[in-house]
């Protein structure tokens, strides 16, 4: 009798530990840097990559579901060119004095087993707020083998016209459509 109570209960604290909770992560700002690319009066393409990120992953592989919420600084933008990256900051482009900030908000994902494979959510840049959808190509979790964190990498992809946010400066001479592509990395806290 002792063997079948002891047994039940070791069977039920396996399967609960077997299903795994959601992981809150932190996006690690080191290894998370949002790019874009832009054609330049059709003869190269100009890109660039924001220097400052933060933000939170709520991820349950098992229930299919996750949650992202993502604050760039605008006045980190970094293009390699001191001048572009003022002339950036002005108010015909990203105008950081009034918008400081550009958020990416998602909580509609569809996974592919237990990876995310897309998600449907926001961007708001400049005061205006319209949906998105972000293409994810998951890397994996794991345990890092170097610092022993437990991490999430992924890469992110999308394309917006950045019009549609009323960034409108020298369009169509520079590219109205943004191609932008985030290598992220999340981290247990």
């Amino acid at each position: 009798m002792q063997t079948r109570i002891l047994a039940t209960l070791l069977a039920a604290g396996l399967s609960a530990f077997a299903a795994a909770a959601p992981e809150k992560l932190v996006l690690d700002s080191h290894h998370t840097k949002p790019e874009f690319a832009v054609n330049h009066l059709g003869f190269s393409t100009m890109r660039g990559f924001f220097k400052d990120t933060t933000g939170t992953l709520e991820l349950d592989r098992d229930a299919k579901t996750a949650k992202l919420s993502a604050v760039i600084k605008a006045a980190s933008v970094e293009t390699g060119v001191d001048g572009l990256n003022e002339h950036l900051q002005k108010p015909e482009f990203f105008n950081v004095a009034q918008f400081p900030t550009v958020e990416v908000k998602a909580d509609k994902f569809t996974f592919d087993g237990d990876k995310p494979v897309k998600a449907e959510g926001t961007l708001t840049m400049l005061g205006v707020t319209k949906p998105i959808t972000l293409n994810i190509a998951f890397n994996k979790c794991d345990v890092r083998g170097v610092d022993k964190k437990f991490d999430c990498g992924a890469e992110v992809t999308t394309t917006i016209q950045r019009s549609d946010w009323g960034m409108k400066a020298y369009v169509p001479y520079v590219g109205d459509e943004v191609k932008i592509t985030v290598e992220v990395e999340a981290l247990r806290p």
